[in-house]
């Protein structure tokens, strides 16, 4: 790779086309100037449709390269034991995913009960109510695709996330005990890297 993001650690998610929806993730350790095996390989999902370099929202893809790992993480379950800030998720939490939102691709928290305009976007996008995905959202950490800057419609929501027994809607997901032992691992200090393609993208990033 040409580039990790210049943290010290490193998840990589490789899937064997653009088109498969499963992958192989691994974490990656740097001391100096090496890298080491730091945890899997284990089996997991990504998008529906596959891996892409050109994303849009609800394409069911995950996009390819190579991306932070936000410092606050977010569930629906007891705090796995994540380095950085835990978010314990509440009525009211979502996810705004409408392409013509002010806050298009960031957490929102809204009084529960009340349903904001970002509830239904203006392309059909539908955002997500965070409290009430208590299957994938056990735990989760945010992919910071498409975060800075953020561009309209190249899609939001990436998040690293509790298997369900399918392809994703473009997040990666791991079984429950693979991915609480991914977060526990996650150290906000050394300013952790995802990347994510096939073989030939990931030695091309």
């Amino acid at each position: 790779m040409a580039s990790t993001g210049g943290g010290s650690q490193l998840v990589t998610v490789v899937a064997n086309s653009t088109g498969s929806t499963t992958a192989t993730i691994t974490l990656w350790q740097r001391s100096g100037s090496c890298w080491s095996d730091a945890g899997g390989p284990w089996s997991g999902y990504v998008g529906y449709s596959g891996v892409s370099a050109d994303k849009s929202e609800g394409d069911g893809k995950t996009p390819i390269g190579v991306f932070g790992i936000s410092s606050t993480f977010y569930g629906n379950g007891p705090n796995p034991g994540v380095h950085g800030a835990y978010h314990a998720l509440v009525c009211g939490d979502w996810w705004d995913e409408d392409p013509q939102s002010p806050e298009y691709n960031t957490f929102q928290h809204v009084a529960c009960g009340t349903t904001p305009a970002f509830a239904v976007g203006s392309e059909g996008s539908g955002s997500e109510l965070l409290w009430k995905e208590t299957t994938a959202y056990q735990s989760f950490a945010f992919v910071e695709y498409n975060a800075g800057p953020i561009i309209a419609g190249k899609g939001s929501a990436i998040f690293v996330h509790d298997n369900v027994g399918g392809p994703t809607n473009g997040c990666v997901s791991l079984p429950p005990s693979d991915l609480d032992a991914l977060l526990r691992w996650l150290e906000p200090a050394q300013s952790p890297h995802i990347a994510i393609g096939t073989t030939s993208d990931i030695h091309q990033l």
